[in-house]
């Protein structure tokens, strides 16, 4: 498996919300120090991908702020590079922000900016790679931006699960995973504030690693095992590191 990371997610001085709040990055990563995974830098997204999601004004907007451009098009790359790793074989988890399953085509909201994940399967389809589609958004939020950005391409399906109990959230995720139709990819959004401590009061560390587990053997089902995965939310920054290792170990295999 390959980590999409730069070392400019950590050090920008753009921290305007919480997914940028001092530290989390560097907790995201702590578990993962002593894996064998390597890491690659991506490059930044170009206007062009950027406009396969994003009306071209909005895009203006976010490039009339310098910093906040420079940030948010490095992680759309960075989505973009997973997604292109994990269609030639490699899975591929990015460690990026700001997050984007709350960018939409027009705005965002939600310490979102640019539609990563979505972005990246659009740019995967433009360049012939992929036909189909299938996401899973574990975060403790509907990833709406990115159902409105794919909502013009049927062949590309989005579940975000939601269930009383972890036991239930499990279940559920197996069952509709199994169920998994055509898809040419699989990609995750990965939001780790389902924890248990964390907004979602929901999911403890191994459970990350159940989902991790599960999207990877569905993967190898359904997808010929692409797959890969983006940050999205996790700000109880104590347990963040734990959770993303426990994931990224049943994802990785």
């Amino acid at each position: 498996m390959k980590l999409i990371y730069d070392e400019r997610f950590r050090g920008s001085s753009y921290a305007q919300d919480n997914a940028a709040m001092p530290g989390r990055m560097e907790a995201a990563l702590s578990g993962l120090g002593g894996t064998a995974w390597e890491r690659v830098a991506p490059p930044a997204a170009t206007l062009e991908q950027l406009h396969l999601a994003h009306d071209p004004a909005y895009v203006q907007t976010v490039v009339e702020d310098p910093e906040r451009f420079a940030m948010a098009s490095l992680a759309a790359g960075g989505a973009i590079l997973a997604g292109r790793l994990a269609h030639g074989g490699d899975p591929a988890f990015a460690c990026i922000r700001p997050p984007g399953h709350h960018a939409s085509r027009m705005g965002a909201w939600g310490h979102c900016t640019f539609s990563n994940l979505a972005l990246a399967l659009l740019v995967l389809r433009a360049e012939r790679r992929i036909e189909s589609a299938f996401v899973i958004d574990f975060d403790a939020h509907t990833g709406d931006g990115t159902r409105d950005v794919l909502a013009g391409w049927p062949q590309a399906e989005i579940f975000n699960p939601f269930a009383a109990t972890a036991e239930e959230y499990l279940a559920l995720v197996e069952v509709r995973l199994a169920a998994i139709g055509q898809a040419d990819i699989l990609a995750v959004s990965a939001g780790f504030d389902a924890y248990k401590l964390d907004v979602g009061h929901k999911l403890d560390t191994p459970d990350f690693g159940s989902l991790g587990t599960l999207i990877r053997e569905a993967s190898v089902r359904h997808c010929r095992g692409r797959r890969f995965a983006v940050l999205e939310g996790g700000y109880y920054l104590k347990d963040l590191g734990a959770n993303v290792l426990a994931f990224c170990q049943g994802f990785a295999g």
